[in-house]
C-alpha cells in the first residue's frame, strides 16, 4: 500500500508538470548577486526575482530553468522554503541541449496579473559544451567556435538565453533540429521581457585582478574595483530596461586601447591584433557618425570590444559589447563594428528600427566603398532567402488562422526584425534621399516613441509626401511581399535612334512597392521608378536614345517572392509610320 500511494504522489507531479505553462509568467525584476570562481568553472548565484503572470487564468505552479550545468541550491517565499521539484529538461536554449528545471507549487494561486517574489541560489559549473551541436552532426571543432561560451581559469564569456541560462528562465523546449523553433523561442522571451529590469553584482574571487564586464546601458565598463578582500574583483551593472538586449558577463585580464567612440580589451601579449582592428574600424566611426550620431555619454553606452582567444570563435554582439577575434577578415571586422557604433550610437525600443538601422548603415558602408551600389544590394540579398521563407512560413499560418498578422511594430521573428527591417529602411532611403533621412533620424527620440507612426511622422516633416501606403503595406501590417513581373513591353522608334518604351509592370503579391525599372540600350542603360499597387498595373513610358534591348524590374532592392521573371527581353521596335 505505501508503494502504490509513493506512486500516485510521483504520477500526480508527473501530470501537474505536463499540465504547466512554461510562459504563463514574465520575469520583470531580478537583483542578482553573481559569484565566478574562475579555477573551479564555477558560478554561484542568490538573489531576488519578480514574476507576473501574464496569461489569462490563475497560476499554482512557476517554472524557472537554468542551465543543465547549474543546479538548485534555495527557493524562498516570504522568507520561508517554496516546495519544488527539480527536473532535467531538455531544451536547445541552452548550449548543453538541456535546462535544469524546478517547479514551484505556489501555497496559493497568483491570478492574472499577480506578482509574486522569491529568493533563490544556485549554482554549479560552465565548461564548454557544444552538445546541442554536435549531436546534430556539426563537427566538434566546429561546433566550438560557435558555443564557445565557458567560464575559465584564464578567460570567462558567457552569454545569456540561446546560449547559457545562467540567470533564470522559462520558456517551452526549443530544438535545432526543428527549423527555427529555438530562434522563434528566444525571439518570444525577448519580447515578454522586453521591459525586465535587471541588475547585478558581479564579483571574482579569482587569483590577482581581473577586468569584470557586462553589456548592460549603466555600469559594465571594465573594471577591476577592489573589495575587502585583496583577492576579489568586482563590477556592478544594471538593465533598466532589458529591451533586446541579452546579457553577458566577461572576465579576464586584459589590457586596453582607447579611440573616440570605443575601448577594445585584448589578450596580453596580442597588442599587434588590437592595433591592427583600431586601423580598419577608424574609418568607419565617422560614416556611423553621419548617419546616426555619436555614442553619447549620457546614455552610459560605452562600445568595448573584448578579443575572444579563439581566432575562428563566430563574433557576437549584444547591448555595449562586441566579443570577436581580433585577427579575423577586414572587411568583417569593419561590418561587425558598424553595426554595433550604429547600436551605441541610436536606441530605439522597437526592433525593426534598433536593428533594421544598424543594417541599413552596414549596407551604406559597403555602397560607398569601391564596390558601389552593387557591393550594398550584395549585401542586403543575403537576407532575401531568410525572409522570403518567413513570409511563406506566415502565409501558411494565415491560411489556417486569419488573425495572423506579423507586423514589424510588434514582431518578435528576426527574420523580420532583422531582415524585412533592412530592406524596409533600404526602400525608404531610395524613395526620400540621404539627406531627408539622416534629419529624420537626427530629430528621433526614443522616449517620444509612443505611438507605431512616430518614425514616418519624423520622415514626413522631412519630406513632405505621403508614404501611408508604404508603413501601411511594410510597417503597420504584414503583406507579404511582392511579386513584379514584366508584363508587356511596347517600344517605338520615333526617329533615327530615338525610341519610346511603354512598359507595364504587374505586382501578383499583396505589398505594394516602388520598384526600380532599368530599361538596357544598346549604348548605356537608364533607371526610372515605378509604384506598383499589390494586385495591380502600372504604365510608364520611358524615352531611350539607343535601341532598347532589355527592361529589368527591380535590381533587389526590393525584396520578392520570386525574383526569376524579372527580365524581359525586347524584340525589334516598331517603328514609326
Amino acid at each position: 500500500m505505501k508503494f502504490l500511494r509513493v506512486l500516485c504522489v510521483l504520477c500526480g507531479l508527473l501530470v501537474q508538470v505536463r499540465a504547466i505553462d512554461r510562459e504563463a509568467f514574465t520575469f520583470t525584476n531580478y537583483d542578482l548577486d553573481v559569484q565566478i570562481e574562475p579555477e573551479q568553472q564555477r558560478l554561484a548565484v542568490r538573489g531576488k526575482i519578480i514574476l507576473r503572470n501574464d496569461s489569462v487564468a490563475p497560476q499554482k505552479n512557476l517554472p524557472l530553468q537554468i542551465s543543465s550545468s547549474l543546479g538548485w541550491r534555495s527557493i524562498e517565499l516570504g522568507g520561508k522554503p517554496a516546495q519544488f521539484v527539480s527536473q532535467p529538461y531538455t531544451s536547445d536554449i541552452d548550449h548543453t541541449g538541456a535546462l535544469s528545471e524546478a517547479i514551484v507549487t505556489l501555497p496559493k494561486e497568483i491570478p492574472s496579473k499577480g506578482v509574486v517574489e522569491l529568493e533563490i541560489g544556485y549554482e554549479g559549473i560552465i565548461p564548454l559544451d557544444a552538445t546541442r551541436l554536435t549531436r546534430i552532426g556539426v563537427p566538434a571543432e566546429l561546433a566550438r567556435h560557435s558555443d564557445w561560451d565557458q567560464i575559465g581559469q584564464s578567460f570567462t564569456a558567457v552569454r545569456g538565453i540561446g546560449y547559457v541560462a545562467w540567470y533564470p528562465i522559462a520558456t517551452e523546449s526549443a530544438n535545432l533540429s526543428e527549423g527555427n523553433s529555438v530562434f522563434e523561442r528566444v525571439a518570444r522571451w525577448k519580447a515578454r521581457e522586453v521591459e525586465a529590469q535587471l541588475r547585478m553584482k558581479l564579483s571574482d574571487s579569482g587569483e590577482g585582478a581581473a577586468n569584470l564586464l557586462c553589456n548592460s546601458k549603466t555600469g559594465g565598463a571594465p573594471a577591476n574595483g577592489r573589495t575587502d578582500r585583496a583577492d576579489e574583483s568586482v563590477n556592478e551593472c544594471s538593465f533598466q530596461p532589458l529591451g533586446a538586449t541579452v546579457p553577458l558577463l566577461v572576465v579576464g585580464k586584459f589590457d586596453g586601447l582607447q579611440a573616440p567612440s570605443f575601448h577594445v580589451s585584448y589578450i596580453p601579449d596580442h597588442k599587434p591584433g588590437a592595433e591592427k582592428y583600431m586601423a580598419v574600424v577608424r574609418p568607419a566611426i565617422p560614416f556611423v557618425g553621419e548617419w546616426v550620431g555619436y555614442p553619447k555619454e549620457q546614455t552610459g553606452m560605452k562600445t568595448e570590444v573584448v578579443e575572444l582567444g579563439d581566432p575562428e570563435a563566430a563574433p557576437y554582439e549584444s547591448g555595449s559589447i562586441l566579443l570577436t577575434p581580433l585577427d579575423a577578415d577586414s572587411k568583417l571586422m569593419q561590418l561587425t563594428a558598424v553595426h554595433q557604433l550604429a547600436h551605441a550610437a541610436f536606441y530605439s525600443p522597437r526592433l525593426w528600427i534598433y536593428e533594421g538601422l544598424a543594417h541599413l548603415v552596414q549596407a551604406a558602408y559597403l555602397e560607398q566603398g569601391s564596390g558601389g551600389r552593387q557591393s550594398a544590394l550584395d549585401f542586403i540579398g543575403l537576407h532575401r532567402t531568410a525572409l522570403a521563407e518567413a513570409e511563406k512560413a506566415l502565409d501558411r499560418e494565415r491560411s489556417q488562422n486569419t488573425g495572423v498578422d506579423e507586423s514589424l511594430i510588434s514582431t518578435s521573428i528576426e527574420d523580420l526584425y532583422r531582415s524585412k527591417a533592412l530592406y524596409v529602411w533600404w526602400m525608404l532611403r531610395d524613395m526620400v534621399g540621404d539627406v531627408a533621412l539622416k534629419k529624420a533620424l537626427a530629430a528621433y527620440r526614443p522616449e517620444a516613441d509612443t505611438t507605431p507612426s512616430y518614425m514616418q511622422q519624423l520622415i514626413a516633416a522631412q519630406t513632405k509626401s505621403d508614404l501611408g501606403w508604404f508603413f501601411d503595406d511594410w510597417v503597420y501590417r504584414d503583406r507579404g511581399l511582392p511579386d513584379s513581373k514584366v508584363a508587356t513591353v511596347y517600344p517605338w522608334e520615333t526617329s533615327g535612334n530615338a525610341h519610346v518604351v511603354t512598359v507595364t509592370v504587374e505586382n501578383r503579391g499583396n505589398a505594394a512597392a516602388e520598384v526600380p525599372l532599368i530599361l538596357k540600350m544598346e549604348e548605356g542603360q537608364v533607371t526610372k521608378r515605378l509604384l506598383v499597387r499589390g494586385r495591380s498595373k502600372a504604365i510608364i513610358r520611358i524615352e531611350a536614345i539607343s535601341t532598347p534591348r532589355e527592361i529589368v524590374v527591380n535590381d533587389g532592392s526590393v525584396p520578392e517572392s520570386d525574383m526569376s521573371n524579372n527580365v524581359y527581353k525586347i524584340e525589334a521596335p516598331a517603328k514609326k509610320n
